[in-house]
């Protein structure tokens, strides 16, 4: 049975920093061509906040470009998402997603998701 499990959200003020993980089980790490993270805000639509691929490259909205920093480390079958210079419009549960597909809209697998709150 396939599981993300995300962690590290919290509350922050302004300017913070957090780093979120996400620790896949039950299926081989490199199986995943492509892993990203989401978020939503209460009231909003769930959008991208960052793509990784297996092949290479990653993808940033311009909204966290610059700010945010998604990385794969394989060894520990863990993805993370780096977030600095955090703003309050950043608040919203984060997940994280996986796919064996190297290109879709969709992801076949989705954590629980990660509470993120940011304050002034």
């Amino acid at each position: 049975q396939v599981q993300l499990v995300e962690s590290g959200g919290g509350s922050v003020q302004a300017g913070g920093s957090l780093r979120l993980s996400c620790a896949a089980s039950g299926r081989t790490f490199s199986s995943y061509r492509r892993m990203g993270w989401f978020r939503q805000a209460p009231g909003k639509e769930r959008s991208i906040v960052a793509v990784i691929w297996k092949a290479g490259g990653t993808f940033y909205p311009d909204s966290v470009k610059g700010r945010f920093t998604i990385t794969n480390d394989s060894a520990r079958n863990t993805m993370y998402l780096q977030m600095n210079s955090l703003k309050p419009e950043d608040t919203a549960v984060y997940y994280c997603a996986a796919d064996e597909s190297s290109f879709g809209a969709g992801y076949r697998y989705w954590g629980q998701g990660t509470q993120v709150t940011v304050s002034l």
